[in-house]
């Protein structure tokens, strides 16, 4: 265990180094906490011997005050070190939420369709709201507990060697079985936070498929399974309860053991002459606030275990790398020529990409038509490197695609895919997304997406806000927006994946011909089944199991391609 809490405070400690200020702060409250905690005992020999037992006057007005001045003094310190405490955990945390979104958002997007939105949800929330607790609070409680025990351990030697020994020696019993707990504890907590994820991730998929379950009346069915879920994680979290909550009896007992030696012994030693009754009542008081400290240590380290478990977990994703590395080149010029050469990608067995070959150049219109699976949002997605090739190259303006800049490649490039994505935010910043609004130009893209008659309608018009999904706007208008989307980045290759499959004819002959004056000096490539989105492209390529089969004009394939016949058959 301490292995692991070394290895977790060790990738902590650039970020605790932020925060000197507020930890010198906490250190002068933890001070004078420790100190008032240490009166308190000191208080107790003046009290009975001078105030009950020599029965001074002027101790009536002196203790009382200076126990008021102790606790003043205690309660300032306590409210300096809780203040800072919690400014340091809040803002680590919040600045850690950034940190992990933008390292799971950068990452390739193989690790993204392998991972579930539930669980990656959770890292970002649960685990880094259980780290708060590891940062924040951990450190300075376990450095206030320990200070508090030796300064009161070194007062109760001080006060008398011969009794601090016998009231000590149980100590030890502590540290064995706070060990064991803490193993069993870290399982658990590994566990819980695995099994919160998949709470999350049954919710996230009730949430983003409620259509089809309303359509099909299973909210029992989609009850039950998350209920399984659900009490699965509730099993997990009582074992934990049952171990965690072993500590405080346990330090309880210890603690009794070690005052009732004290309580017989001392009390013998009085009985002796040997000790006043204020020095035993100072040693007494001094002995149970010692195991106070040492209880609340034991608690602190059972918690470290959940902190240590989200750690690692959050860590775990911080270290992954992404298997697509980013160039050094930055593409400052508009796309210009497209080349695949020999380009290979695997899916497990099967071939995504067969020895693909084609140049692209400015100006043109490419097709891709082919059956389901045939590889042709594969081909897209290379564009964009969502995958790389595992050989072959595609090239760029002559120049290999991996030696740019990612952000750099991508701003040359707009993507309408089948999937239309609309954010919760206003339709001008889902037109302009990711830069800054302007409005002409957002008309104009509009206008040309043919969404102006239905914007105009509208009560805010391009400032109406858009609900979650886009669920105000029809599916002919989601698709709209996203096409003005892309219009609005101004690309020079514009990739079309089924971008006009939710509209009518007659709206995507509208938006087609608008589209034939606006793309004639780009790249633009385009996935459809509809014979009127390719019949009139520059040339069509006809993909089956990755590879090009056959290429041409939509005539030249009619009369060499029997494959294209039969898809061209196929055709609305």
């Amino acid at each position: 265990m301490e292995r692991y809490l070394k290895k977790v405070l060790k990738r902590f400690l650039p970020y605790i180094k932020e925060y000197k200020l507020q930890y010198i702060l906490v250190l002068f409250g933890i001070i004078l906490t420790v100190s008032a905690t240490t009166a308190t005992a000191q208080i107790m020999k003046p009290l009975m011997d001078e105030m009950f037992i020599n029965k001074q006057e002027n101790m009536l007005f002196l203790i009382p005050i200076s126990l008021i001045a102790i606790y003043f003094i205690k309660a300032i310190g306590r409210y300096i070190q809780s203040v800072y405490m919690l400014y340091i955990g809040h803002h680590i945390v919040t600045r850690f939420r950034e940190i992990l979104l933008s390292k799971i958002i950068s990452l390739d997007m193989t690790f993204l369709y392998l991972n579930r939105s539930g669980e990656l949800i959770s890292r970002v929330t649960n685990d880094i709201s259980r780290i708060q607790y590891f940062v924040s609070n951990m450190l300075p409680e376990l450095f206030r507990e320990t200070l508090t025990v030796f300064a009161l351990v070194a007062y109760v030697i001080y006060l008398n060697t011969h009794l601090a020994f016998y009231s000590l020696v149980v100590t030890p019993l502590i540290i064995y079985p706070l060990i064991l707990i803490a193993k069993k504890l870290k399982k658990y907590s590994h566990r819980s936070q695995s099994k919160n994820a998949d709470v999350v991730t049954r919710l996230t998929e009730v949430f983003n498929n409620s259509e089809i379950i309303k359509a099909n009346a299973t909210e029992k069915y989609e009850t039950d399974r998350f209920a399984v879920q659900n009490w699965q994680f509730f099993k997990i979290n009582m074992k934990s309860v049952y171990v965690g909550e072993i500590v405080s009896p346990f330090m309880e007992i210890i603690g009794a053991l070690g005052l009732a030696a004290v309580i017989f012994i001392g009390g013998r030693e009085v009985y002796d002459n040997k000790m006043s009754v204020g020095e035993f009542t100072a040693f007494l008081t001094a002995v149970g606030l010692v195991f106070q400290p040492i209880r609340r240590i034991g608690s602190i380290y059972s918690r470290i275990q959940d902190a240590v478990a989200a750690s690692e977990r959050v860590f775990e994703i911080l270290d992954t790398q992404s298997r697509i590395l980013d160039g050094k080149k930055e593409l400052s010029s508009d796309i210009k020529s497209i080349e695949f050469k020999n380009v290979v990608l695997k899916y497990e067995d099967a071939f995504a990409l067969d020895s693909v070959n084609i140049t692209i150049k400015q100006g043109e219109n490419i097709a891709l038509v082919g059956d389901s699976g045939g590889g042709k949002s594969t081909f897209i997605n290379m564009l964009l490197r969502f995958y790389d090739p595992d050989s072959g190259e595609i090239k760029v303006n002559g120049v290999n695609i991996k030696e740019f800049t990612q952000e750099s490649l991508k701003h040359h490039i707009s993507l309408v895919s089948q999937r239309i994505y609309i954010f919760q935010d206003t339709l001008a910043a889902n037109v302009a997304y990711g830069q800054e609004i302007n409005e002409q130009k957002v008309y104009e893209a509009l206008n040309l997406a043919d969404a102006s008659q239905f914007v105009s309608s509208m009560d805010e018009g391009i400032y109406t806000m858009m609900e979650e999904f886009g669920s105000n706007l029809s599916g002919g208008q989601r698709q709209r927006v996203a096409i003005a989307r892309a219009i609005y980045k101004h690309s020079s290759l514009l990739l079309f994946d089924e971008a006009t499959s939710a509209l009518d004819n007659e709206s995507e002959k509208r938006i087609q011909s608008a589209l034939n004056e606006y793309t004639k000096d780009k790249i633009t490539i385009t996935i459809a089944h509809r014979l009127s989105t390719i019949e009139h492209a520059d040339k069509i390529l006809v993909m089956q199991k990755g590879a090009i089969v056959a290429s041409g004009t939509h005539d030249e394939l009619l009369s060499t391609s029997d494959v294209y016949k039969k898809l061209a058959g196929k055709f609305e």
